[in-house]
């Protein structure tokens, strides 16, 4: 009894955890990192001060918590869904397309999470830094992976500088979505998607496998 007491009590707070992360990923994608605070967090979920912070225990760990929370929603949203086009140019332009749906589709009210946070801790050192910087560390390797992977397929040509045009790319995409959250307009999407189609005809060694923008 006691076991299932204590299993129910840890299910609760795995549940109200998982209600403040949620909370919190949408706050600092319009308010950024600092905008967080317990007494915040309690007043607008209706919960406790005491229970939100025996929850995280500092605002540098909920913080913290937070990152992870979004890099969870990203993975889910934009990384695990490319993996299942074919390797290849097929795969890197269904991952700059699911980017681009993820910022276009507020996924998080404040465009893409990771590029209001890291305009925030770019300059400052510590913990919050360090795991923003992972964050955005993994995303570059993430994407000159899969343009090595499409050259080394023979998608692109042998000469392609894959960390290059994966930087370009990434532009690309983070100018559309910083345009489009401060204009509140979603033209900077087509202008981007039109661009890495450009770019990736341009990299490809047969561009017809890279169809122009309709």
């Amino acid at each position: 009894m006691a076991g299932t007491r204590l299993d129910g009590r840890v299910e609760r707070g795995n549940r109200t955890r998982q209600l403040v992360l949620r909370h919190t990923v949408d706050i600092a994608s319009v308010e950024g990192l600092e905008a967080l605070s317990v007494g915040r967090l309690a007043t607008e979920l209706q919960l406790s001060k005491s229970g939100v912070f025996a929850l995280f225990g500092s605002k540098q760990e909920l913080q913290l918590a937070t990152v992870r929370e979004a890099g969870r929603i990203y993975v889910e949203q934009v990384i695990r869904p490319a993996a299942q086009a074919p390797a290849g140019i097929a795969r890197v332009r269904h991952l700059c397309e699911l980017w681009l749906n993820y910022s276009q589709g507020r996924v998080f009210p404040g465009g893409c999470f990771f590029y209001e946070v890291v305009a925030e801790f770019d300059a400052r050192p510590g913990p919050v830094h360090d795991a923003v910087v992972r964050a955005q560390r993994d995303w570059t390797d993430h994407v000159e992976h899969t343009v090595t992977e499409a050259r080394d397929l023979g998608d692109l040509h042998p000469d392609t500088d894959a960390p290059q045009l994966a930087f370009e790319l990434i532009a690309l995409m983070e100018t559309a979505n910083a345009i489009s959250v401060l204009h509140d307009e979603t033209a900077a999407y087509r202008r981007a998607r039109v661009a890495i189609t450009s770019r990736l005809r341009a990299a490809a060694t047969d561009p017809s496998r890279v169809p122009e923008v309709s």
